[in-house]
C-alpha cells in the first residue's frame, strides 16, 4: 500500500508527542473530476474520483474539554477548548478544524477533548482539493470516536458547510469525492439533487497522470465570479424565451444556437458550453460502461477545447501542455482539470509510455516558460475510512 510510509510517520509522531498510541486513524484522500468541469454551479453532473493520495489523521480523546491539534508537515499546531465560541484565525489551516467544530455545534452534536495530529501526501495547490480531504477526514475521525452516527453523505455536507464557513463558496463535489469514492469508480453526481451512481472505471491498459503547470494565475477568483454570472444571464435569456427550461440540461444546442443573437458574445460562449459540459458527462459514463477508453479520451480532448476557447479559464502553459500531448498517439485524452488558470493537466496515457512521454513534455515545458514541470501518477481509490493495521 503506497501510503503505509505516511501511516508509519504519522502513527510514530503521535506516539513520541502524547506518550499513546491513537486510538483512531483515518485516511482521507484528495480527488480528480474526470469530466464536468464549471457545471457543478449550472445545475449539471460531474465525474470526480477519489484517489490513492490521502491526508492520513490520528485522533485520541483526552478526557478533558481541551484539545490539541498538530499539521505535521507545517510543523504548526493549536489548541481548543471544544465549548468555547469559535472565530477565524490569522493561522488560515487552523479554520479548517475550525470550521468542522463550528459544524458539529450548528448540529447540536457535542463532543470532549482531543489530540489529533495530521500528515498529507496530497501535493499542496495541485487542485486536487486537500482542504476537502482535511475537513472530511477530520470530521469522520471525530465520528468514529465520539460515536456521533452521522452519514457518510451528510459528513461531505458538514465539510461543505465548513468550508464556506472559511469563506470559500465550494460546491459539493470534492467533499463528496472524498468521502464517498470508491476504488476503480468514478462517481457521477447530480449536483441539483444529490443523487448518485457509480460507474466502473478500468482503465487497466492505461495510467492516470497528472501534469502539474506549476503555475497560478490570480485571475482565478475573479473570473469565477464572472462566469457564474454570465452563466445567469444566459440562462435568464433561454427561459424567458423557452419556458420549459429551467436550467442548462434541459436546454437542447438548437435552442441555444436560436437564442444566440439576444446574448452578447460571452454569455452566449459560456453558456453553449455549459451545455454541451453537461451532455459530456453522459456520453463519458456511457463510454466507461463499454470499457470505451478512445472515447472518453477524445472527451476529455473536447472538454479542454472548450475550457480554452469558450469558457475561456485556460491559459499558455496549460494550452501548450494539451497541444503538445494531443500530437502523441500514446495519449488518449487531455485535458486541464478544476477551475483552470493554472493548477493540473489529467491525461489518460498507455502503459509502458508514460516515463518517455514524461520526459520529452518536461524538457519543452522547461524551454518554452522555464518552469518545472511536476507530474503525478493516481489510481482510483476508495473515499474516506478508517485505518487498521493488517
Amino acid at each position: 500500500m503506497m501510503n503505509t510510509p505516511l501511516i508509519k510517520t504519522t502513527t510514530a509522531f503521535f506516539e513520541k508527542t502524547f506518550g499513546n498510541t491513537p486510538q483512531k486513524i483515518v485516511l482521507s484522500p484528495g480527488r480528480i473530476n474526470i469530466i464536468g468541469e464549471h457545471i457543478d454551479y449550472n445545475d449539471g453532473y460531474v465525474l470526480p474520483a477519489a484517489i490513492d493520495k490521502v491526508i492520513c489523521f490520528a485522533f485520541e480523546k483526552t478526557n478533558s474539554k481541551n484539545s490539541k491539534i498538530i499539521a505535521i508537515d507545517l510543523d504548526e499546531s493549536f489548541e481548543i477548548n471544544v465549548e468555547e465560541p469559535l472565530a477565524l484565525h490569522d493561522a488560515i489551516w487552523t479554520n479548517y478544524f475550525r470550521g468542522v467544530l463550528q459544524q458539529l455545534k450548528n448540529n447540536g452534536l457535542a463532543i470532549e477533548g482531543f489530540n489529533c495530529v495530521f500528515s498529507s501526501n496530497i501535493p499542496v495547490g495541485s487542485g486536487l482539493s486537500s482542504s476537502a480531504a482535511l475537513e472530511c477526514g477530520f470530521l469522520y475521525g471525530l465520528n468514529e470516536l465520539f460515536h456521533l452516527n452521522i452519514k457518510p453523505v451528510d459528513i461531505a455536507l458538514m465539510g461543505q458547510s465548513a468550508e464556506h464557513w472559511v469563506g470559500i463558496n465550494c460546491g459539493i463535489m470534492d467533499q463528496f469525492a472524498s468521502v464517498m469514492g470508491k476504488e476503480n469508480q468514478v462517481i457521477k453526481i447530480d449536483c441539483r439533487t444529490l443523487e448518485y451512481e457509480y460507474h466502473k472505471a478500468d482503465f487497466s491498459g492505461y495510467s492516470l497522470l497528472l501534469f502539474d503547470s506549476n503555475v497560478k494565475h490570480s485571475l482565478f477568483s475573479s473570473a469565477y465570479n464572472q462566469r457564474r454570472q454570465e452563466c445567469e444571464e444566459g440562462l435568464a435569456i433561454l427561459t424567458a424565451h423557452f419556458p420549459e427550461v429551467t436550467s442548462f440540461r434541459d436546454c437542447t444546442e438548437a435552442q441555444i444556437l436560436s437564442s444566440k443573437d439576444k446574448m452578447t458574445e460571452d454569455v452566449f460562449k459560456r453558456s453553449y458550453f455549459a451545455i454541451k459540459e453537461i451532455k459530456r458527462v453522459t456520453l463519458a459514463c456511457e463510454a466507461l460502461d463499454r470499457g470505451d477508453i478512445l472515447t472518453l479520451g477524445q472527451l476529455l480532448f473536447d472538454t479542454h477545447e472548450g475550457l480554452s476557447k469558450e469558457y475561456e479559464v485556460s491559459c499558455a502553459e496549460l494550452d501548450m501542455i494539451v497541444d503538445t500531448l494531443k500530437k502523441e498517439p500514446a495519449v488518449v485524452g487531455s485535458r486541464v482539470m478544476g477551475g483552470g488558470f493554472g493548477g493540473c493537466t489529467i491525461n489518460l496515457i498507455k502503459k509502458g509510455e508514460e516515463e518517455a512521454i514524461r520526459t520529452k513534455l518536461a524538457q519543452l515545458y522547461q524551454a518554452t516558460f522555464g518552469i518545472e514541470l511536476k507530474t503525478y501518477e493516481v489510481t482510483i481509490s476508495n473515499g474516506t475510512s478508517i485505518y487498521t493495521a493488517e
